[in-house]
């Protein structure tokens, strides 16, 4: 087995405290989110942007970025190197040329979260885990019941009850122990909490461990690799719990240290739904944390997040790379998708179709030039949708 992980500690987000990389950790004693720390020096001696074009095409090729020590505990579905997918006739409409689509609907369990999960279960079993636990909004559920049946973990998963069903499906079909919630995540993870520690389990939520984070980091450097180490000028992410946009600032910030990538950095854009928006609201009123949104409603689950454990981070990032946080209706998300799907022949998630209805928003109020390179992310399959595309038909 190789070791060639760079990572040298832990360390809280907010304090600076250091914590060991190699004991079992959560989140930091001052209640806030874990950042794995690298030694970047090490990691650009040992490799190079021509070494990676000889590697297998997965996520694990980073692993000197990455935080799993011993290869033989990588827990893998092949995920990652998703394509970046031009969006040209959906891109005249709007008088632009360089749009792109990162099309995380092509991942392994059918979402962007193939990528957090398999990190997150690789580094538990490393650390000896035998059972794991999340709330979900759907597709973390499916996507850690997947990991932790290859891993041979037990799994337990709350999900609330109008998740879309094929979720519910999914998870149970590989095995994941799933209590339906009446309510949404936030009320999930209130039931889940009350019942980890006399069970023994091991809680994955959103930032609440280390490691999803260092999984979904890998987007950005797919990113960097795919525009050969120049990076778009805008980045639209639709932002739940926002642990993907955090890691893509976090990997831009770690290559531009390797010497990577130069000083031109995109702008976050952080995109939520009108039923949902407590980051729109705070980066709007000039907060550094978010209100918990009351009666949180959508059709984009993934985006009913009332209060994300990181949005001191996300904030953060939104604020350094001077983007913004956007939301947009329902209504206009369900015209997207259509768009999407008649335009390109891409049928993307709603989370997806969020993206392209605040870039034609932004647009319009001249936010975003039409000269601009632009990178949407859909963050899974709209076939995974079937409720949704049933309205669409």
């Amino acid at each position: 087995m190789s070791t060639e992980s760079c990572i040298s500690h832990l360390v809280c987000s907010q304090t600076g405290e250091k914590l060991a990389y190699d004991e079992l950790q959560t989140f930091s004693p001052a209640n806030k989110p874990l950042l794995a720390v690298y030694d970047l020096e090490q990691a650009a001696a040992r490799l190079s942007k021509e070494a990676l074009q000889t590697r297998e095409h997965t996520l694990w090729r980073y692993r000197e970025l990455l935080p799993v020590l011993s290869t033989g505990n990588i827990i893998s579905l092949g995920e990652g190197d998703t394509p970046l997918v031009p969006l040209s006739q959906a891109g005249a409409k709007l008088n632009m040329k360089q749009i792109w689509v990162k099309d995380e609907g092509q991942m392994p369990t059918g979402s962007f979260k193939a990528r957090g999960l398999a990190m997150a279960v690789s580094k538990a079993h490393e650390l000896g885990v035998k059972q794991v636990a999340v709330p979900t909004a759907g597709n973390a559920g499916g996507a850690l019941a997947a990991y932790a049946a290859r891993a041979g973990m037990e799994c337990f998963i709350f999900m609330p009850k109008d998740v879309p069903r094929i979720n519910y499906m999914e998870a149970k079909l590989t095995g994941a122990n799933v209590t339906l919630v009446d309510g949404i995540i936030s009320d999930c993870g209130k039931m889940l909490a009350e019942q980890k520690e006399k069970h023994g389990w091991f809680d994955v939520s959103t930032l609440k461990e280390p490691y999803r984070l260092e999984g979904k980091k890998t987007m950005g450097l797919e990113l960097a690799e795919q525009f050969r180490w120049e990076l778009p000028d805008v980045i639209f992410y639709p932002t739940g719990g926002g642990t993907g946009l955090i890691g893509m600032w976090k990997a831009f910030s770690e290559l531009r240290q390797m010497g990577w990538i130069g000083e031109h950095l995109p702008r976050m854009v952080a995109v939520q739904a009108e039923g949902c928006e407590p980051i729109t609201r705070a980066f709007k009123a000039g907060s550094d944390e978010s209100e918990f949104f009351d009666d949180a409603e959508t059709i984009a689950s993934g985006l009913r997040v009332p209060k994300a454990f990181g949005d001191a981070l996300i904030l953060k990032a939104l604020r350094e790379s001077g983007g913004l946080a956007v939301s947009v209706s329902d209504e206009a998300i369900l015209e997207a998708v259509r768009e999407l799907a008649e335009l390109e022949g891409m049928v993307v998630c709603p989370e997806g179709g969020a993206t392209w209805a605040a870039l034609k928003q932004l647009v319009a109020t001249g936010q975003v030039g039409r000269d601009e390179r632009v990178v949407l992310f859909n963050t899974g399959s709209g076939l995974k949708y079937p409720e949704m595309l049933e309205t669409l038909t």
